[in-house]
C-alpha cells in the first residue's frame, strides 16, 4: 500500500509538471510579431518632403519683384508754379514677364556731363502737387509705373541752385541703376527733392 500511494503521488506530480509546460510557451508566440509590426514607421517619414514642396510652391507663387533690368526709364515732362517744379518719370516693363513692385525709387541728379550732383530725396505721399498712395503694383509686360519729383525753382534766391540734365534711378527692389536725360534740364536747389511712391501707368505726373 505504501508503494502504491507513493506511486500515485509521483504520478500526480508528473501530471502537474506536464500540465504546466504548455502555459510556459504560450506568451512567447505573438509578442515578437506584434513588436515587429509596431516598428514599421517608414510611411511617417515620407510625409516630410511633401510638406516642404507645398511650402516652397506657396512661397514662389505670384510674380517676382521688379528689378531695374526689367525697366526702361523715360522722362515724362516737367511743370512749374510759384517757385515749385514738378518732374515726372515712367518705368516701362520691357521684360517678357510680369513683376510686382512697391515703394519709392532711389534717385540721383546728374549734371550735363553725367556727373553726380548733390541729391537729398524726401519720400512722401503728399507734395506741392497733390497726394499719392503707396500700393503694391503688378506690372505687365509693356506696362508702366511712374513717379514724380518736386523741386524748388529758387528763382528769387538762386544761391546753391543748379540745373539737373539727367536722373539716375534705382528700382525699389534692386541696387542696379538706370539713367534718363531731362531735356533742357530741371532747375533745382541744394539737391532737395520730394519723391512720390510708384503709381500705376503715368498717373504720378500731374500736368
Amino acid at each position: 500500500m505504501r508503494f502504491t500511494v507513493g506511486a500515485v503521488l509521483c504520478a500526480l506530480m508528473l501530471a502537474a509538471c506536464g500540465g504546466s509546460s504548455p502555459k510556459q510557451t504560450t506568451p512567447a508566440v505573438p509578442v515578437t510579431t506584434t513588436a515587429a509590426t509596431v516598428t514599421s514607421t517608414p510611411p511617417a517619414t515620407n510625409t516630410t518632403p511633401t510638406v516642404t514642396e507645398e511650402r516652397t510652391t506657396g512661397a514662389s507663387s505670384g510674380p517676382p519683384p521688379c528689378v531695374t533690368a526689367n525697366f526702361a526709364l523715360r522722362f515724362l515732362g516737367k511743370e512749374g508754379a510759384t517757385g515749385h517744379g514738378e518732374v515726372g518719370f515712367a518705368l516701362r516693363n520691357i521684360s517678357g514677364h510680369q513683376c510686382h513692385t512697391y515703394g519709392y525709387p532711389g534717385i540721383l541728379f546728374l549734371g550735363k556731363a553725367g556727373n553726380a550732383l548733390p541729391t537729398t530725396p524726401t519720400h512722401t505721399t503728399i507734395d506741392f502737387f497733390g497726394t499719392t498712395t503707396e500700393a503694391e503694383l503688378v506690372v505687365l509686360p509693356g506696362a508702366s509705373v511712374s513717379f514724380r519729383l518736386g523741386v524748388s525753382h529758387g528763382a528769387a534766391n538762386p544761391s546753391g541752385c543748379t540745373i539737373a540734365y539727367g536722373l539716375q534711378v534705382i528700382a525699389p527692389d534692386d541696387t542696379v541703376t538706370t539713367r534718363a536725360k531731362i531735356p533742357e534740364g530741371a532747375y533745382e536747389c541744394g539737391g532737395q527733392a520730394t519723391v512720390s511712391p510708384l503709381q500705376p501707368a503715368e498717373t504720378a505726373f500731374e500736368h
